[in-house]
This record gives C-alpha cells, sequence and structure tokens, in this order.
C-alpha cells in the first residue's frame, strides 16, 4: 500500500489526487522544459539583433567603431592604391613623347608612368598617415551612415556610396604644393572616388532585414529572459533545471560563434579580386567585434553558472564536513 495515499475513514483506499487549481506535476515540469529550450534559442538570436540595430541606427557607435581604422596598415594601403589608381589616368604623357623618336615612346611611357606612379603614390600616403586625416575618416564615414540612415527610413531605393572626395581634395592640395604634381592636380576633375557600398538593387532586401533586426531587438532579448525565467519557476528540479539551461545557453552562444566565423570566411571569400583582403579583414573585426565581444562574456557566463551550479551539492557537502 502506498504509504502516500489518503485513507478513508471505513479503512478503504482511495486515489491519490492533484490539489484543486494546480496542474499536473508532469505537465508543469513539460512546460518549464520548453520555455527553457525556447530561451536558449532566443538568447543567440538576441545578441545578433541587438548587434545589427545598433551598427544600423546609431551614427556615433558605427563611427566609433571604424575610427581606429584609420590607422591601420592594411587600410591606408587599400586607400593609397585606390586614390592613386584615380589620379593615374588623369596623367597625360603625350606631350612629353613628341620629341622622343617612335620606337622608343612605349619603353619610355612605361618608365615616366611607373615614376609618376611613385611620386603619386607617396604623395597620397603622406596624406593618408598625416595626423589630419583621422578627422577626415570619421567625417567620410558618418556621412556614409547617415546616407544609409536616410535609405532605410525610406522608400527611395537609391544607392549608399563611400565618398572619398575629401581625401581626394587632400590629396590635390599636396599635388599642388609640388612641381611635378600642380599639372596633375589640375587634370583632376572636381568630382572624388566613391565606393558602393549598397548598390540600388540590394536596398529592398537590405531594409526588409533592417527591419526584422529593428523588431527583434525590442522582443527577443525580454522574450528570451522570460522564457528562461518562467522556465526556471516552473521547473520541479530548478537546481538540474539551471545546470541544464546555462550549459544550452554556453552551447547555443559557442555555435553562433562558430558561425560567425564561417559566414566572415564566406563573405571575405565572395569580394572581388580588386578588393584589398587584409584591409576587408580589418573592416569585417572592426564592425563585429562588439557581436563578438556579447557572444564571449555569454559564453563565459553561461560556463561560470553552470559550474557553479554543478558543483553546489559537492561544495555544500565540503563545507558541512567535520575538520
Amino acid at each position: 500500500m502506498s504509504a502516500s495515499a489518503p485513507v478513508r475513514a471505513d479503512g478503504r483506499v482511495t486515489a491519490a489526487r492533484c490539489p484543486p487549481g494546480q496542474p499536473p506535476r508532469r505537465g508543469r515540469s513539460l512546460a518549464g522544459g520548453v520555455l527553457l529550450l525556447v530561451g536558449t534559442l532566443l538568447l543567440p538570436l538576441s545578441l545578433t539583433a541587438v548587434w545589427a540595430r545598433a551598427e544600423l541606427t546609431d551614427t556615433d557607435s558605427y563611427v566609433a567603431a571604424v575610427a581606429p581604422l584609420a590607422g591601420n596598415r592594411a587600410v591606408q594601403n587599400a586607400i593609397v592604391d585606390d586614390v592613386t589608381n584615380g589620379v593615374m589616368p588623369h596623367v597625360r604623357l603625350d606631350g612629353l613623347l613628341k620629341v622622343v623618336p617612335r620606337a622608343e615612346r612605349p619603353a619610355l611611357r612605361r618608365k615616366f608612368t611607373r615614376g609618376i606612379r611613385e611620386f603619386v603614390d607617396k604623395q597620397v600616403r603622406q596624406v593618408v598617415t598625416g595626423r589630419t586625416f583621422p578627422s577626415v575618416w570619421t567625417g567620410v564615414h558618418r556621412t556614409a551612415h547617415q546616407a544609409l540612415d536616410g535609405t532605410l527610413a525610406t522608400s527611395v531605393d537609391s544607392p549608399v556610396t563611400l565618398d572619398l572626395t575629401p581625401v581626394v581634395e587632400r590629396v590635390k592640395h599636396q599635388l599642388s604644393g609640388n612641381g611635378l604634381g600642380i599639372d596633375i592636380a589640375r587634370r583632376m576633375p572636381r568630382t572624388g572616388a566613391s565606393i558602393v557600398l549598397l548598390r540600388s538593387p540590394d536596398v529592398p532586401r537590405f531594409r526588409a532585414g533592417f527591419q526584422v533586426a529593428r523588431t527583434g531587438a525590442l522582443v527577443l532579448p525580454p522574450a528570451a529572459a522570460l522564457c528562461l525565467l518562467a522556465g526556471l519557476l516552473l521547473a520541479r528540479r530548478r537546481r538540474r533545471a539551471l545546470i541544464c539551461a546555462a550549459g544550452g545557453c554556453t552551447v547555443a552562444c559557442a555555435l553562433l560563434a562558430a558561425a560567425l566565423a564561417l559566414v566572415r570566411t564566406r563573405v571575405l571569400d565572395a569580394l572581388p579580386a580588386s578588393v584589398s583582403r587584409p584591409a576587408a579583414d580589418a573592416y569585417a573585426d572592426a564592425l563585429t567585434d562588439p557581436l563578438r565581444t556579447g557572444v564571449w562574456c555569454a559564453i563565459g557566463g553561461g560556463a561560470l553558472v553552470f559550474a557553479i551550479a554543478a558543483a553546489g551539492p559537492l561544495t555544500t557537502r565540503v563545507l558541512r564536513s567535520p575538520a
């Protein structure tokens, strides 16, 4: 006979019943487990949504992320190459080669072109490595991010570009201070170079992703926290539930870190050959650094909670044992 079964006055045993108003324990535990699983899955999505929303809507945050790149050697080299490639088509050697025999012109043209390119490269590098370049760099990116915000906030599918006109203007000023560079600076067009960040056909898809990220950043974090808290409250064995939740969150964030590394590699591999890979690596690291920091903090926090919860009984026994 079960010791917990109630006995009536006549000696007959009645079946045990759940107290009125309380759900069965099995159903409560199942609901708690489902909530913990949902909260665990929502955690990495929450981190990604919050990061995407901050990068796309907060201009100051974006500028602060890319500002250190002004002193990055790979980025500087990429800018020097891009600006120099934009200047060289405006160099004209026909007047100098008229007095040279026709048979000698190709070799002499290559020699002159190489020398002028080295000269222009040196002038551009002086601008890019100068003391005033960081302010120009942040101004260029602030303008580009504000243009991105305007594009996402409207229904106009205009492309988003990184306008390098301030950099080109500094280069023209640098060239005009040298005898050889005066003619080159005079021939350069008034409009500066630009880099297309977002093409017009890609704007609608990017805008849809932005709307999802903005909504997710507001909804997912509180939903994940509520699911985890409710799951722990409904669990019959809360220490065990805490161990499972902490371990699940740690694994989920570790998978997110692995997915970020995989996506980063594939995106960079898909870039055209004209894009500097070291500069693209630096950009990717700068933009995703807040997300990677948040992911590793979540992994560390989850592992710490898991270790403390798992070692709870052992710690209690050690403290209670006589010396």
